[in-house]
């Protein structure tokens, strides 16, 4: 299985990733995004200019990372149609949400750049200082979760080591993103969803069809043992109790703690802010449900995956070793996975530039031009230090998927009710903020990862819930507690 899936040589493999997707993604981006002055506002933000349309997929293709790409087909191979429930619906109803609190910061700062930033301004340098620790560790994590998982399928298509994949995969945005900003980020992106349309409407219905046609497909609706049948009962209540809270919870929080999405708020035309996030949301709901239909597939094959992980391509592969797919559509699989994984690279790339170049660059005195050298050396220095970061943490031994998009999800809940707290009421304590935030990172998090390392589901649930509310419920007390 692993011999029929490897379609490249090592050389070949590297000259692919370089010559067929690499440079041309970059000579493209190049293109579209000569003339970009490196002033602050067009380097951060695109002068604030950005259109509906392109504002919504650019959004959508951020949100398309690896496990849109990869946990939607081993959700619904391993626990069937409620897996993907619990993973979809979250999915899109959180941009629908963010849609109109992205429109009311935007409203309160029409020329911010950081949601860090926006916090200094309503309360103190300490609270910006934790909500940079916690949007510095987001884009470090997802930085690495799509290293990881792009590296895992690249390693086995290619025959290259996983380690020097994660370096290629970091090195491929970098070059545009240096160069051009969000505006190259913006124009990335939009190209490769147009990828993921066009290869996701090719290789799914063929996949299918050889598979075995619908009726395959429904075997496999309640997961590979078939017993995931309903949402709350029987094995769908574990599905939800272990995976539906704290997914749904990491997902809630997600573009409130998420530096990608608040700059694509701050960028987007501020009368377009709305629609370009609802719009993104159903953009985004195609790929996840299409890609699990593969998932669906192999369950009802009766597949036994390797890797439960990379259970999509080992459909595809699966066939293809049966000679009933040609070989050359794993090829568009790759295209179809590096659209996906670049997309979020890039843009956690500009985000984590903004974050330095706008907060961390303004704490050290430097002006508003990025013409200025110290102010570049902040904004572009940041992302080189991501791609170190990242890479080393796709590189611990042991390390999934699954844990790190659970444990950065509960990350960024700690700062989830404080921030929409912020966005809706007009007088708020600082203090509750910062040690409100304070204490659900110190305490949620270790409860939450401990749960995790010991498959404890109590203190699974117990840390998500702890992460989301204890921060929230000490904002408002000590808000209450100073109007008394």
């Amino acid at each position: 299985m692993i011999r029929a899936l490897q379609m490249f040589t090592p050389v070949q493999g590297v000259a692919f990733l370089i010559f067929g997707f690499a440079l041309p993604l970059s000579g493209i981006v190049w293109f579209f995004s000569r003339g970009v002055k490196f002033t602050k506002p067009q380097f951060l933000v695109a002068n604030h200019e950005v259109g509906p349309l392109v504002g919504a997929m650019s959004t959508a293709a951020a949100w398309i990372w690896a496990p849109a790409l990869f946990l939607a087909a081993e959700k619904a191979y391993t626990q069937g149609w409620v897996g993907v429930f619990w993973f979809v619906v979250p999915n899109m109803a959180t941009l629908v949400i963010f849609a109109f609190f992205a429109w009311k910061l935007r409203s309160l700062f029409p020329d911010g750049y950081t949601l860090s930033g926006c916090m200094r301004e309503r309360y103190s340098g300490r609270v910006q200082n934790v909500y940079l620790t916690a949007l510095i560790g987001l884009a470090t994590c997802s930085f690495a979760v799509q290293l990881l998982a792009g590296a895992k399928v690249l390693s086995v298509l290619t025959g290259l080591p996983y380690w020097s994949l994660t370096i290629i995969l970091a090195i491929i945005p970098v070059g545009y993103s240096l160069y051009s900003g969000f505006k190259g980020s913006m124009v990335s992106d939009s190209l490769q969803l147009l990828m993921i349309y066009a290869v996701g409407a090719l290789i799914v219905p063929w996949t299918i069809i050889a598979g075995g046609g619908w009726e395959t497909v429904e075997k496999g609706l309640y997961g590979k043992s078939g017993t995931f049948t309903d949402l709350f009962s029987g094995d769908g209540l574990t599905v939800f109790l272990t995976f539906g809270i704290p997914v749904t919870i990491g997902l809630l929080a997600g573009p409130f703690g998420d530096q990608s999405f608040w700059q694509r708020a701050f960028a987007i035309r501020k009368d377009s802010v709305r629609l370009a996030f609802i719009l993104a949301a159903f953009i985004f709901g195609v790929v996840p449900i299409t890609l699990s239909l593969l998932g669906f597939l192999g369950a009802g094959m009766g597949l036994t995956a390797v890797d439960t992980q990379r259970v999509n391509l080992e459909v595809v592969g699966n066939l293809v070793e049966r000679k009933l797919l040609p070989g050359w559509i794993l090829i568009m699989f790759v295209y179809l996975l590096l659209s996906g994984l670049v997309s979020t690279l890039d843009s956690n790339l500009t985000a984590i530039s903004s974050l330095a170049g706008h907060d961390i660059a303004g704490r050290a005195g430097h002006g508003e031009s990025l013409d200025r050298r110290g102010f570049s050396w902040f904004s572009r220095g940041a992302m080189l230090v991501l791609v170190v970061g990242g890479i080393a943490i796709a590189n611990i031994p042991g390390m999934t998927i699954p844990y790190l998009f659970l444990f950065y999800g509960t990350l960024r809940a700690s700062t989830l009710l404080p921030t929409v707290i912020t966005i809706l009421k007009k007088q708020v304590s600082e203090p509750g903020m910062f040690w409100g935030i304070i204490t659900s990172i110190v305490i949620g998090l270790p409860i939450f990862a401990y749960g995790n390392l010991y498959k404890v589901t109590p203190m699974i649930i117990g840390g998500s819930l702890f992460s989301v509310l204890a921060s929230g419920i000490i904002v408002l007390i000590a808000t209450w507690r100073r109007r008394t």
